[in-house]
């Protein structure tokens, strides 16, 4: 047996984990009609034959109709999701792991428009800010349902073979009876900690009723929400042991904060360049208080930080809930003595912004999860080897290199700068983003491994890549910033790119016109605020950085109002001219009836890129398939065949920014599903 302290079996219960990591509860919105279908047990099923002890499914599944889900998820609520969870966990225990699923009420979290259009409800009459709805203050019949609700839904899940069930509490109905910004009933269920304790205590008790006492159940909650008038740490320790001392639980998850605004649930799980496991230690003080099995997850990025916390002796079972959606095979790796190959987890929280937003959950560097129907998180050898030349060290280029190697193909990558990364190492340039290197920086060290060839300092043209001899010739070159969006005055205006990289020095008096709505305006409006600049950030849209998304939001927002950046929407650039050393703009709106002339010494146009397409338009003549990419084919995962061109001398194939301008994830998903079947 190794002696690895994350790779110990750990038995609670009658129910032993084979190793101390699991994915907690989180919804990756991969649902159909609300039931846990063939995708979203091809993502679970795809982490159990890695290794993973544990995987907890479906965050926040709903159980009752009152509680709409607000992005795809689980509907516990209905008996038809018993079969769907069966085969899913069925599956699971196949590969020897462990599966769990999380229940809820989203009370006040979620919006009166879902669903069925029945009143969100709540202890008080308090909107949450995330959600805006404004709820029901709940009657007696609302918690008798409601208490019945859940037990109904733990019927279900026991039917469905899982091995346990954990309750969702922070932010979420039960800890809105919790908390006493949330809960202004009286009697019985409001007023005293006992009060506001009874109706967790009375859903417990019905759920055990229901399941019995050999099913596993555990409640995920936060101990301290960190807000004025809210549940103190004294309190928190205090609701902990009285979970244990109820002999209803077999485990605490214990979490820290609060998630009613997008600022607290980003310091409840902090993303890209804020802290790494941030509530560890808290954790670590309720097990040392409660000495109960306790749980936690929360930017456990990394093996030695999730090490440390089981061999420190901070929680029993430790989750790396995100960093298992940037590599399924974490466990696996570990076992193979293989951690330097375990792709990073960046902190990017793509993930979990698209979900808030109501998209599927995606990683921004693996494109295969979510996807592991049609994308494989394992590449296979080719039958033929080819010659594979691509043009474009950024993240496409680099991810149909590490492709095209592990595929076992002869592959030579032309770069015309001195260092690879692309877009990213100008993202990067933010200290808060840097850890975006690590998309470049693992597929650089893969490629190495495979013996793909770079060439740097290169501008590659026909010649260069006629000589390589090439089979198949990827073109990855990017796309470079596009500014001309003004009637007249272009050649007054500068790029976000240009105040990124150091190459202007930021004006005093600075107008930033985004309507991309990406990270480069902000981080161009970063840079200028922090060298004494005063910034406005203007937008024809209704709302500013959409493309940002809500977490990601959160870290520049504090920056930016603490430098008085100005945010400005639905007003348009139209024209600049210079008058002396002022640059005046003419600003309209799409709305219409307005024009108005404001005074900058500098004016930045962030408006996405457009392709460097020069050298794929030199080679299309040249190719067999003219540069023509067969969609049908692409999407159900066959070879491209397309052969328009008898006098042609290889495929050709253009990805990323070098077709059109739109993001890392973006990139990197067009290089592997073209590569994977090369």
């Amino acid at each position: 047996m190794s002696a690895d302290p994350l790779l110990q079996p750990y038995t609670l219960k009658h129910v032993t984990f084979r190793n101390r990591i699991m994915t907690t509860s989180h919804e990756p919105a991969y649902a159909e009609d609300g039931m846990p279908k063939e995708r979203y047990r091809a993502y679970h099923v795809e982490r159990a034959k890695a290794g993973i002890a544990l995987t907890m499914t479906a965050g926040s599944a709903a159980i009752s109709k009152d509680s709409p889900p607000v992005f795809n998820n689980i509907l516990a609520y209905k008996d038809e999701v018993v079969p769907w969870m069966r085969d899913l966990v069925d599956e699971c225990h196949e590969h020897g792991a462990k599966v769990m699923i999380q229940l809820t009420h989203l009370g006040r979290r979620t919006r009166w428009d879902k669903g069925d259009w029945l009143p969100a409800v709540s202890p008080s009459h308090n909107r949450e800010p995330a959600h805006r709805a404004f709820p029901k203050k709940m009657e007696e019949w609302d918690i008798d349902r409601i208490v019945k609700d859940f037990a109904d839904a733990a019927e279900r899940m026991k039917a469905a073979g899982l091995d346990g069930l954990e309750i969702e509490s922070y932010g979420h109905l039960m800890d809105q009876f919790w908390s006493p910004l949330t809960n202004t009933l009286e009697g019985p269920y409001g007023g005293s900690l006992d009060n506001r304790l009874r109706f967790t205590f009375d859903v417990l008790r019905a759920i055990r009723a229901r399941v019995g006492e050999r099913f596993l159940l555990g409640i995920r909650y936060t101990a301290d929400e960190i807000i004025p008038g809210g549940i103190t740490k004294e309190e928190g320790i205090e609701i902990s042991k009285r979970l244990k001392n109820s002999g209803l639980v077999d485990y605490l998850n214990v979490i820290r904060g609060h998630l009613e605004t997008d600022a607290g649930l980003t310091d409840i799980i902090p993303i890209m360049g804020m802290k790494s496991a941030a509530h560890l230690d808290f954790a670590g003080e309720i097990r040392k208080e409660t000495e109960f099995p306790t749980f936690h997850a929360a930017r456990i990025q990394d093996v030695a930080t999730a090490r440390y916390a089981i061999e420190a002796g901070k929680v029993d079972m430790i989750g790396m809930t995100r960093a298992h959606m940037t590599d399924p095979h974490i466990v696996r790796k570990i076992i193979e003595k293989r951690e330097d190959d375990i792709r990073p987890c960046v902190g990017a929280n793509y993930c979990l912004d698209r979900i808030y937003q109501g998209g599927m959950a995606l990683c921004i560097h693996n494109a295969a999860t979510g996807r592991e129907v049609t994308m494989p998180q394992t590449i296979k050898p080719a039958a033929t080897k080819r010659k594979v030349v691509i043009i474009g060290a950024g993240p496409a280029g680099l991810e149909a290199a590490r492709v095209a190697g592990e595929r076992g193909h002869d592959v030579v990558v032309f770069e015309a700068m001195n260092n690879p990364g692309g877009q990213i190492r100008l993202t990067a340039q933010n200290l808060r983003r840097k850890e975006m290197m690590g998309i470049i920086d693992w597929r650089m060290a893969q490629c190495e491994k495979r013996g793909v060839r770079f060439v740097f300092n290169t501008i590659a043209d026909a010649g260069v890549v006629n000589a390589e001899k090439p089979d198949v010739v990827i073109v990855a070159t990017g796309g470079m910033p596009h500014t001309e969006v003004c009637a007249e005055g272009n050649e007054y205006v500068i790029s976000s790119w240009d105040i990124i990289s150091g190459d202007i020095k930021p004006g005093a008096n600075v107008l930033i016109f985004d309507d991309a709505g990406d990270h480069a305006a902000l981080q161009a409006a970063e840079t200028i605020a922090q060298a004494g600049g005063q910034v406005e950030v203007m937008t024809p849209d209704r709302t500013f950085s959409p493309e940002v998304m809500s977490m990601n939001l959160v870290p520049y927002m504090r920056s930016l109002q603490k430098l008085a950046t100005k945010f400005t929407v639905t007003y348009r650039l139209e024209s600049v001219r210079r008058e002396g050393s002022d640059l005046v703009a003419t600003i309209g709106s799409d709305y219409g009836g307005i024009r108005k002339e404001e005074r900058y010494d500098q004016i930045v146009v962030n408006h996405g890129t457009i392709p460097m397409d020069e050298l794929y338009f030199e080679l299309k003549p040249l190719s067999r398939n003219l540069g023509a990419v067969n969609y049908e084919d692409l999407i159900d995962g066959k070879p491209q065949v397309e052969d328009k061109n008898p006098d042609g001398h290889f495929q050709l194939f253009r990805i990323g920014d070098a077709v059109s301008a739109r993001n890392t994830h973006a990139a990197i998903y067009d290089a592997l599903r073209l590569t994977k079947d090369l």
